[in-house]
């Protein structure tokens, strides 16, 4: 009971220690992934926000390879946005779909690779205290972020990946208020999953 106690008033202390720009960071995320859930354009506008702060709250974390899987994002986020704005007499050009054995395959092997390399750089290169899982959170990033571009139901998998594995890290580095958020991001990746299946077979 007392653990449950010491971490309530964690959790209270860190929500009013949150600065001005973690809320807006928060703000800006949540926003970015109900309009991706609503498969709505406006997805990566707002979520180039939310990732620029972020590189910079990583970096001050000492969390390096989430602020690099925030570089990551705001690159790929032009590029997803460029993709997904892509028509072609008057219509949409890209859909929803599942990923066949292959993409699979290939989703995994990208993920696999990415978590090693960024393990090794972080565990050599930098102070981090806590390499295997800023890693394993940024290789889960890093793989939900390609598949979302392409329209893939199963980037909301490893999007819930992601969340599950990144509220623990921002919570012992003291950034309290996006573990929450991740929290509230892994609700929405569970419902995005649903919605998105829902509407693929649905032919919507």
């Amino acid at each position: 009971m007392a653990n449950i106690h010491e971490i309530w008033q964690q959790l209270l202390e860190g929500l009013l220690a949150t600065t001005l720009l973690e809320f807006i960071a928060v703000a800006f995320g949540i926003a970015s992934v109900i309009f991706s859930r609503l498969e709505n354009i406006l997805v990566y506008p707002t979520g180039l926000v939310n990732t620029i702060i972020y590189i910079y709250l990583s970096v001050v974390a000492g969390l390096y390879a989430e602020a690099g899987v925030n570089f990551y994002y705001t690159v790929m986020s032009i590029w997803g946005w460029l993709m997904w704005a892509r028509k072609k007499d008057g219509e949409t050009v890209l859909h929803i779909t599942r990923s066949s054995t292959r993409e699979w395959l290939q989703a995994l092997a990208f993920f696999a690779v990415c978590w090693l390399l960024l393990f090794l750089a972080l565990q050599h290169w930098t102070d981090s205290t806590v390499p295997l899982a800023d890693g394993f959170a940024s290789a889960a990033a890093y793989t939900g972020m390609l598949l979302m571009t392409r329209k893939k139901l199963e980037n909301w998998l490893w999007w819930i990946l992601t969340n599950m594995a990144a509220m623990p890290l921002y919570f012992i580095k003291g950034f309290v208020f996006t573990s929450f958020q991740y929290l509230v991001f892994l609700l929405l990746a569970i419902l995005g999953y649903l919605e998105w299946r829902r509407r693929l077979n649905s032919g919507v």
